[in-house]
C-alpha cells in the first residue's frame, strides 16, 4: 500500500469513528456497534424503502450541525 494510500484509509477509519461518535454511541461495546452494523446492513440489502428512511435520519442529523 502506496503512503498516499494509507493516508486515504486513515482518514476514511477516522470520519466513520466520527459517524460512531455523532450517532452517540461513543462508549457503547465494539461487540454492539459491530452487530448493528451487521443488522443494519442484513434488513436494508434490497429494501430501497428501509435505505430512503435511514438516509432521511442521516441527512437530518448532518443538517442540525451545518454538514
Amino acid at each position: 500500500m502506496t503512503s498516499d494510500a494509507r493516508k486515504k484509509d486513515t482518514r476514511e477509519k477516522i470520519e466513520l469513528g466520527g459517524l460512531i461518535v455523532k450517532a452517540g454511541l461513543r462508549y457503547e461495546k465494539r461487540s454492539l456497534l459491530l452487530g448493528l452494523l451487521i443488522d443494519a446492513n442484513r434488513r436494508i440489502r434490497g429494501d430501497e424503502t428501509e435505505k430512503a428512511r435511514l438516509a432521511a435520519i442521516g441527512a437530518e442529523a448532518f443538517g442540525n450541525d451545518g454538514e
